[in-house]
């Protein structure tokens, strides 16, 4: 152990006591006062030492570990790990595919970081699942050990204080909102982000809905813009899907005060709500408007689509409506994925998993807009989730750029597919990079740095 750079708590300040101790210890580990792999004072002693409560050092632990400062072993202690820093500038590649690249790097979003799932932890919660007793009756709500948890994972990563009795198992975003789309009447207007996620739409369209696009900015859904006679809006305000930028605070208050006076629902999808790296992550409209937010997650983005499960926190009205057509149709989510994921949870490997995939993300990161840069452009979005939006001038080069990555092995997608009329609006690449192997990854960024100087005319 080591004696920690010295902590001056404000108790006069407003500000949490564990939010300044987290403040301290990660501007001396970005300084070099605290170096990697120095070891850490127990939480009680810690305490001890500030004349605080335990809880104060756990929390702020908890937070840079949560953020990838810190790093943990059982009988190991709490041990800095240091900054993560940029990878160098990707070099440029030659204009022709080089022979020995035979398949895609696939740079889409909206798939899992599987290499850093720990094989062991997803064999032993499988095993734990397996151990109960199959089911003798259909419980619609969803499997009890799931929808609690749910409620400690919402509580503990989002902020969101809910009990059982609020959460329903669903079998993933698109399917929770098919579900919420029965519920309104035939021929109901939904605002969807545009861009935003087509999924959602099709559901939407399939359900015999009018979706109606909803312009967005770099503060999130432009609210004013919206037009009356809604029945519901969908919006990514976390993290919005695909511009990456998050929904300021006056537009979060204001989306819930027309919700409200306008008597809409608002489904917040927060897909990667979890995958914050510049600040704890930000809290759910679900928080702001119990009464009128319906509150979508999934663990198909921080675990894997194997498990098919995801999760709807509703209004009580709306939350009856949704297990009345569930026991009037007998459809529900299959509980197995729901067993899986409560025994990752209880185990602790799940917050375990989660710290290493913030690690991982932010150095991936870090090495997509450095490559971005090298190439004289620009990748936006906040320090969040598992894409960046590389701006381009017009749809021509969009697809110029996409064409000369594919015919070097790397798959690129468009911002236009991602409009809900199809006509792309504005012009770009979603540079997903959590899907593929890291060594995949740094393979294909030298192309996406020299398509990018050859076709994106800046």
């Amino acid at each position: 152990m080591i004696d920690v750079p010295p902590v001056l708590l404000d108790r006069g300040s407003g500000r949490p006591l564990s939010v300044q101790l987290a403040d301290a210890l990660r501007s001396a580990a970005a300084d070099g006062r605290l170096r990697p792999g120095d070891r850490l004072p127990s939480t009680r002693a810690f305490a001890a030492a500030l004349g605080v409560s335990r809880t104060v050092p756990v929390a702020a632990y908890d937070q840079l570990l949560a953020e990838g400062w810190l790093g943990g072993r059982r009988g190991a202690g709490t041990y800095v790990l240091g900054a993560v820093t940029a990878a160098p500038a990707a070099a440029p590649v030659p204009a022709t595919r080089p022979p020995e690249v035979a398949a895609l790097v696939d740079l889409h979003a909206g798939s899992p970081c599987l290499e850093v799932l720990d094989r062991a932890a997803w064999r032993r919660a499988w095993r734990a699942a397996g151990d109960g007793a199959p089911d003798a009756h259909p419980e619609p709500a969803g499997d009890p050990a799931f929808r609690s948890a749910v409620v400690a994972h919402l509580l503990r990563h989002r902020g969101l204080a809910a009990g059982p009795d609020d959460v329903l198992a669903t079998a993933g975003t698109s399917a929770a909102v098919g579900e919420v789309a029965g519920t309104l009447p035939p021929g109901s207007r939904v605002a969807v982000e545009d861009p935003g996620y087509q999924r959602v739409v099709g559901a939407l369209r399939d359900a015999g809905l009018e979706v109606v696009p909803a312009a967005v900015d770099d503060d999130g859904l432009v609210v004013e813009a919206l037009p009356p006679d809604l029945a519901a809006v969908y919006c990514t305000p976390a993290h919005q899907y695909p511009l990456g930028r998050r929904m300021s605070a006056a537009r979060r208050l204001a989306l819930v005060a027309r919700a409200r006076a306008e008597g809409w629902w608002v489904l917040e999808d927060d897909y990667d709500g979890e995958l914050r790296y510049d600040v704890a992550p930000l809290p759910l409209l679900g928080a702001l408007g119990p009464d009128v937010v319906v509150h979508l997650g999934t663990t198909g983005k921080i675990l894997s689509p194997t498990l098919g499960v995801g999760w709807v926190v509703a209004p009580g009205p709306l939350r009856a409506a949704l297990l009345a057509r569930r026991t009037a149709t007998g459809t529900r989510p299959a509980r197995a994925g729901q067993r899986v994921f409560a025994a990752f949870a209880a185990s602790g490997d799940l917050a375990r998993h989660l710290r290493r995939l913030r690690r991982e993300l932010v150095a991936r990161a870090d090495e997509v807009r450095a490559a971005v840069a090298a190439a004289g452009c620009r990748a936006e979005g906040d320090a969040a989730g598992a894409h960046v939006l590389v701006p381009l001038p017009d749809p021509a080069a969009e697809e110029e750029v996409r064409a000369a990555a594919a015919a070097r092995g790397v798959a690129l997608d468009g911002l236009g597919r991602h409009t809900v009329h199809g006509a792309g609006r504005r012009s770009g690449l979603v540079v997903g990079f959590a899907a593929p192997a890291r060594e995949e990854l740094r393979r294909a960024l030298p192309v996406l740095t020299a398509v990018l100087r050859e076709h994106a005319r800046p």
